[in-house]
Formats: structure tokens, sequence, C-alpha cells
């Protein structure tokens, strides 16, 4: 698989485990999940890393994590969104593709 494929979905694990972080705050029994989630993810990292600097990969993962787990927040937890915090979102979301486009 593509090295940078593999981080997005890597990224998009790491949105699972800290959704699953949350749904454990409300109920328990999404440990199994969250531990699922972050080995996947922390596995596709590593995946990643093996073509991918280091630096790019991991601003990359925490980015992706940082947007999708804003996101899930907001539509499925009902927290609220300032303008600003998109339009920061927006600016990382530039970052991410800014770091691609250079590596």
């Amino acid at each position: 698989m593509d090295p940078w494929l593999t981080l997005v979905f890597a990224g998009l694990f790491e949105v699972g485990f800290t959704t699953c972080l949350k749904l454990e705050e409300r109920s328990k029994g999404f440990i199994v999940p969250f531990l699922i989630c972050a080995g996947i993810s922390f596995t596709l990292l590593s995946q990643a890393l093996q073509s991918i600097p280091l630096g790019t990969a991991y601003a990359v993962w925490t980015g992706i994590g940082a947007i999708g787990t804003v996101l899930v927040g907001a539509l499925a937890f009902g927290e609220r969104l300032k303008p600003a915090t998109l339009g920061l979102l927006g600016v990382v979301l530039l970052a991410i593709v800014g770091l691609k486009v250079l590596a």
C-alpha cells in the first residue's frame, strides 16, 4: 500500500481511539475498541515511517487525528465549533497538504 495512504488510515484510526476514549467516559465497554484502534493506528504509522520521514509522518498523523477528532466532537457529541476553530483547522489541513507536496 502507498505509504501516504497508510498514514491517512493511521490518522483515521487515531480518530477512532480518541472517540473510544470519549465513549468510555460516558459508558463502560469501549476499552477493547480503543485498544484495537490504537494498535492499528500505531502499526500503520510504523509502516508509513519506513518511507516517510519521522517528523513529517508524525505531523500528518497528529494533524489528521486533530481535525478528525474535532469534527467527531462536533458531529457526534454536539461540541460547538467557533468560526476561528474552523479556520485554524483549515490551516492544519493546508499544512498537511503542504507537507505531502514537499515530501
